[in-house]
């Protein structure tokens, strides 16, 4: 099953690239369409502009054959440095203890100290703040 997938997806990428060849070269070379038949002219047009998008087609893909592996590789290694790092970070936070008695607040009726103010603390790198579209 597997694999009549992979032939699928490859003819369609085979035909898209023939197509798009196609319309690339007919829109280059075909100038005149009263005749059932090409001219010398667009012939040799023709024959020069697919071997061309083929040469090219096959330059790509030989440097992607090339390329591949070692991007596969470093992706991987990213992959593996961030999956090592969510353990540790995991650890860093510990949740408070389920058993710990909760903290009692203590009323003071004492007035409000107005020249005290209050920690700032600077906000979390994980928060992002998003605007919403306007209607």
């Amino acid at each position: 099953m597997e694999q009549d997938q992979q032939q699928i997806r490859n003819l369609r990428d085979f035909l898209l690239v023939y197509n798009k060849m196609t319309d690339i070269c007919f829109s280059r070379c075909a100038s005149n369409l009263n005749y059932r038949t090409l001219t010398m002219d667009e012939e040799s047009c023709l024959d020069s502009c697919a071997g061309k998008l083929i040469r090219s087609n096959h330059r790509l893909m030989g440097a992607y054959v090339k390329l591949m592996p070692t991007i596969v590789q470093r992706r991987l290694a990213e992959y593996e440095k961030k999956a090592g790092e969510l353990p540790q970070a995991a650890e860093g936070t510990s949740l408070p203890d389920s058993n710990a008695p909760l903290p009692t607040q203590q009323s003071n009726l004492q007035p409000a100290d107005t020249n005290q103010q209050a920690p700032i603390t600077p906000p979390s790198e994980d928060i992002q703040v998003t605007a919403s579209p306007r209607s």
